[in-house]
């Protein structure tokens, strides 16, 4: 069967040898990326660690790497080259990958510390996902996990849900997490490139992002009204939540 090919040009898909230098997509991205897996490691510091879409692994061997209290780190994801690749390129002695669905994907026991960035945005159920992610976390545990704070739906069709500060902190809300630490990232980006389909990272042309404000014309005043209060910046937050 013919391996899947690694889509290093997909806004899915971080691999730091392979990125641009410019572009809201590019090296800026990578940087946003390698802050969040910072700020996780300083809260999933010991035993055992689930990286939840680790797409090719550059986060997880970092994390290992900076803490050598974690005794076993897993990661997952869904695309089987991401995987290959992260073997071959972020292999690790303490760390193993795995090739399967975030949504269903149990370990063989509890973790102590879970990472899941920018995934909870992708999935049909956000709230069914941040439950089994809080499942699989032992009494202790710390959950780190990030989404956008600006709409995102529009400029990327993998996203299915925009997210506020406000609603993602809802997820946290009965199910015995108590929030410890957040960080909050700001990246701006050239509304002309955009308009211009020059930035070549993004998912959707000019065209196609006009059809999709045509069509749900609601996420077009959401827009506006990010862009109003916002300017031409994507934001972001991270938190930290410890499990009872």
């Amino acid at each position: 069967m013919a391996s899947e090919r690694l889509e290093v040009d997909s806004l899915e898909r971080i691999v730091p040898d392979e990125l641009d230098a410019a572009g809201a997509t590019g090296r800026s991205t990578l940087e946003l990326h390698l802050e969040r897996y910072a700020f996780a490691s300083r809260h999933v510091t010991a035993g055992r660690l689930l990286d939840m879409a680790c797409g090719v692994g550059y986060g997880l061997h970092y994390l290992a790497d900076r803490n050598p209290p974690i005794v076993e780190g897993h990661g997952v994801d869904l695309s089987s080259s991401a995987i290959a690749y992260a073997r071959q390129h972020y292999s690790h002695p303490r760390v193993q990958y795995f090739c399967a669905d975030a949504t269903t994907f149990r370990g063989r026991e509890a973790y102590d510390g879970i990472v899941s960035l920018e995934t909870i945005e992708h999935v049909p159920e956000p709230a069914k996902f941040f439950r089994h992610l809080v499942s699989l976390l032992a009494p202790g545990g710390v959950l780190v996990a990030s989404v956008p704070t600006t709409p995102s739906m529009d400029g990327n069709p993998n996203h299915l849900t925009d997210f506020t500060e406000r609603s993602f902190r809802k997820l946290g809300q009965g199910t015995g997490l108590r929030e410890t630490d957040c960080l909050r990232q700001v990246q701006p980006f050239s509304a002309s490139a955009v308009a211009l389909g020059k930035e070549r990272r993004l998912a959707r042309t000019p065209a196609q992002l006009m059809g999709f404000y045509l069509r749900r014309p609601g996420k077009l005043a959401l827009r506006v009204g990010a862009t109003v209060r916002y300017g031409f910046t994507n934001r972001y937050i991270t938190i930290a939540w410890r499990k009872a």
